[in-house]
């Protein structure tokens, strides 16, 4: 089974199909945009260093992007 790191990235803000004025087909993945948001909440509860939270963020971003495919 192929990795969610080997597959094509997501994107976080896909442009809707047809939409002429999309200027931003690339950009944040799905899983910069999942750790990210991992991130805030590990910040709030957690006095780790930076790589710490930084790893535990895209930890938590693959098993979001695992918990899709169910």
């Amino acid at each position: 089974m192929e990795s969610e790191t080997e597959k094509k990235p997501e994107p976080a803000f896909p442009c809707p199909v047809g939409h002429v004025e999309c200027y931003h087909p690339t950009g944040m993945t799905l899983r910069d945009y999942f750790a990210a948001k991992a991130m805030t909440g590990l910040l709030a509860v957690t006095k780790s260093s930076g790589d710490d939270i930084a790893k535990a963020a895209f930890i938590m971003a693959d098993a979001m992007l695992k918990a899709r495919q169910l």
